[in-house]
């Protein structure tokens, strides 16, 4: 008999509703991937370097240059100047390293503070460390956080505080008082904080991205962590990183080296040539994703859903409570997916209590725009 240790999980959603779109032929708006591939120099970049013979193992903490182009990446982004040999690990995607910074400092019987709707990896990483998440709902209109609920969610136990900014699933953005307001309220306490910020170039309407690493005295207790598969446009490269101080970094480098030891070798290659020759990639991410925002809520205004455009990340929450009020969001979702040819994400899956009477899915719109055009064409007749 096996005594599973992550008896309540099983096959992400994401996954299912992937899978559903494939088998009935539905725009897979669900799971969040482009439909379009990442830029052709970068790409070519790959072959070259696997022909060059860069194919062994890289450093443990990520490849050099990598790691030079990052931390160049963050003085440009933030004005914070990082040590790439101390502060800077890449990882095989922004997930693991979650993981192994959940990994690094959490302990049996420590609590970690979640906001929900959370990303669905945090909790069973948490699990695995010997840990219990304590959930912090988020604001049922804008997502923002209450801190009154956070107050009075701390414990002697709290170890962490997860946070995600932008924020999957509804885009919000954490503003630099909402930081303030956390680094006063955990100051003399002894919890460290993870930062989720791998959709940090993707914010819309000239709203900065404030990260932790430029909050001096947050960051001083931080993971921050970021994606370039996001930013890249390559979410099947897997490769991330995570930026810490440098004792926390080297508590994080004691996990990773035996989670996965490196990253794959000729795509840190690929990512480093990239990232100096066009620097100017991230400053026109926003751009990028907000023209494909407008055009797919220019599409849906049509519609009988209702929505507010997204400050960030390539999700849009619509409210279907027009529609079929009578179907809770899984079953909304398997509704659209099989009867109207359009898969979503249902937003109570990242919820430990979904609140009462909430009606939203989730749609991404990293996709092509003939995808867009064809998706909400179809919305729009339901």
């Amino acid at each position: 008999m096996i005594n599973s240790k992550l008896p309540n999980v099983g096959i992400t959603i994401f996954t299912q509703m992937s899978q559903l779109a494939a088998q009935t032929g539905a725009i897979n708006l669900s799971q969040g991937f482009p439909d379009f591939d990442g830029p052709q120099s970068l790409r070519d970049a790959v072959g070259r370097h696997i022909a060059s013979g860069h194919n062994q193992y890289s450093p443990m903490t990520g490849l050099p240059a990598l790691r030079q182009q990052i931390t160049a990446k963050i003085a440009r982004s933030y004005g914070v100047n990082v040590d790439a040999d101390h502060e800077v690990t890449v990882t095989p995607g922004a997930t693991q390293a979650i993981f192994c910074a959940i990994q690094a400092v959490i302990h049996s019987g420590d609590e970690v503070i979640v906001f929900d709707p959370a990303y669905d990896s945090y909790e069973p990483s948490v699990e695995l460390a010997g840990g219990r998440c304590v959930h912090v709902q988020l604001g049922l209109e804008d997502f923002s956080i209450d801190f009154d609920k956070l107050g009075a969610a701390l414990s002697p136990r709290t170890r962490m505080i997860i946070l995600n900014t932008p924020h999957n699933p509804s885009g919000a953005l954490i503003s630099r008082a909402e930081l303030d307001q956390l680094a006063s309220l955990i100051r003399d306490r002894d919890i460290y904080v993870i930062s989720d910020e791998v959709y940090e170039h993707l914010v819309y309407d000239g709203v900065p991205h404030v990260s932790v690493l430029a909050h001096e005295e947050l960051y001083q207790r931080a993971f921050v962590v970021s994606s370039f598969g996001k930013t890249y446009h390559v979410t099947g490269w897997k490769t991330g990183y995570v930026v810490a101080p440098p004792a926390l970094t080297a508590e994080l480098r004691k996990v990773h080296q035996y989670v996965s030891f490196c990253g794959v070798t000729p795509l840190q290659y690929a990512l480093a040539d990239y990232m100096a020759e066009h620097p100017e990639h991230v400053e026109e991410l926003p751009g990028f994703y907000q023209a494909k925002r407008d055009l797919f809520c220019d599409l849906l205004a049509p519609s009988r859903f209702s929505f507010t455009r997204v400050t960030g990340t390539y999700f849009q929450l619509v409210d279907y409570s027009q529609i079929r009020p009578d179907l809770n969001d899984v079953e909304m979702a398997m509704w659209m997916t099989r009867e109207h040819g359009v898969a979503s994400i249902p937003v109570s899956v990242f919820y430990q209590n979904p609140p009462e009477g909430q009606r939203l899915v989730r749609l991404c719109f990293a996709k092509r725009e003939e995808t867009l055009r064809e998706a909400a064409a179809k919305l729009c007749v339901i």
